[in-house]
């Protein structure tokens, strides 16, 4: 699946890549190698090469990638400093941890809103942002020209959840429920898989465990 020209796989990358640049060193003439790069994020050096083309032209060869050029070539296509306003639905314990995360802002979402149907949320705030009621969410989102929605809520309440957020105008939805869901065109539901996330790292476990026995 490609996003404008450029892979989900790339897109997911590249915000690995700029953290990798923020944490260098950079005095305004710094340069880095696309070797280098993938030696210590643990990719091929064609495959940076390759996704870091798609975003900037800030690489010479025998010369390497300027780093205050290429920092600021991945943040603009990435959106740093824009703001998208986004909502979340459903505080649980996942939808706290969520609300309560400063580092979004460093990409550009800035969570105005929690929404959830328990009675005795409604009304309170959760780091300065307020908790309201799941029967106010789509004139919310209409009024407050909300373009993100986060869900946090069971597997049997998401698809309903994404049919209000949708009816609200949001285009784009994080989806952290452990279901699959289904939206219009022109609407992208990205779902956060934990349960891939778990099998890969228990598989990796066993793989070592197997070798420990031979």
């Amino acid at each position: 699946m490609e996003q404008g020209g450029i892979s989900k796989l790339t897109l997911q990358r590249l915000p690995t890549y700029l953290a990798y640049l923020q944490s260098l060193p950079n005095d305004g003439g710094g340069t880095v190698s696309a070797s280098s790069i993938a030696s210590a994020l643990g990719l091929g050096e064609v495959q940076v090469r390759k996704d870091l083309a798609a975003v900037s032209v800030a690489g010479k060869p025998k010369v390497g990638y300027r780093i205050d050029e290429l920092r600021r070539d991945l943040e603009a296509f990435l959106g740093c400093g824009t703001r998208n306003r986004a909502v979340l639905v459903g505080v649980g314990n996942l939808g706290l941890a969520l609300l309560s995360y400063g580092g979004f802002a460093d990409y550009g979402l800035d969570i105005v809103a929690a929404f959830d149907k328990k009675s005795a949320l409604v009304g309170t705030t959760v780091d300065g942002k307020p908790v309201l009621s799941i029967e106010e969410l789509p004139a919310f989102l209409r009024r407050e020209r909300v373009s993100i929605g986060i869900l946090a809520v069971p597997g049997s309440a998401a698809q309903t959840c994404l049919n209000a957020l949708i009816q609200g105008g949001v285009k784009a939805v994080w989806n952290f429920a452990p279901v699959h869901l289904t939206a219009p065109k022109g609407v992208l539901v990205q779902r956060e898989n934990m349960a891939s996330s778990l099998a890969l790292l228990s598989y990796h476990l066993k793989v070592e465990e197997q070798k420990d026995l031979t």
